[in-house]
């Protein structure tokens, strides 16, 4: 049936969780392009037979022209699912530029196409000269924080004599700290640290 793997790829986006990315299927993907390929060839097909048969046989010109717009049909639902499916992935991946200040995780980056990856190194890097040229990070909470400085846990071993904004820090693995939000978000979102509710 025309569609069903296009659908497929849209249902597999679907069955994931909000903000997070399956794996790229590029076996899926590819498969919706040659039937995109198929359909289109099929359309063309049956419009030049149908100009060069020209008026004589009414309903053998229907049939093609029926047949022209189911290929029709297919072709752009095939392409609009396509586009959904591109368009979903590069709005979590532009969500990760926000979150993510220095290179992907491995587990996330593996889940990625080529072009994908390419399209989040591009927009961070712009993010980031934005945010360079404005001299502020836009990526902090949207809403002011009651304290400036926060309770962390050092999850991992980030090092002894750590400078920061206002401090040297021994940031050793199982540390308790209060440190500014600025300072530790960065480590947070690499999951070096974790934030403490007091």
């Amino acid at each position: 049936m025309y569609g069903r793997k296009a659908s497929q790829l849209l249902k597999e986006f679907a069955s994931g969780d909000s903000g997070q990315l399956t794996g790229f299927n590029n076996e899926l993907f590819a498969q919706v392009i040659e039937e995109c390929k198929g359909h289109s060839q099929c359309l063309e097909d049956l419009l030049r037979q149908s100009q060069e048969e020209g008026s004589n046989n009414q309903t053998s010109k229907k049939a093609d022209l029926h047949g022209a717009l189911i290929h029709h049909l297919s072709l752009v639902r095939n392409k609009r699912c396509l586009m959904a499916y591109v368009y979903n992935r590069a709005e979590v991946i532009q969500s990760l530029g926000w979150t993510i200040k220095c290179g992907l995780p491995e587990e996330i980056e593996e889940k990625l196409s080529n072009s994908e990856k390419e399209y989040f190194k591009n927009h961070s890097a712009t993010l980031r000269s934005y945010m360079k040229e404005l001299d502020i990070d836009l990526g902090v909470d949207m809403v002011p924080p009651k304290d400036p400085y926060i309770k962390v846990r050092v999850l991992e071993e980030i090092g002894d004599d750590v400078i920061l904004s206002d401090q040297v820090a021994n940031l050793a693995r199982h540390a308790i700290l209060y440190l500014r939000r600025t300072d530790a978000e960065e480590y947070i979102s690499q999951g070096k640290m974790e934030e403490l509710t007091v």
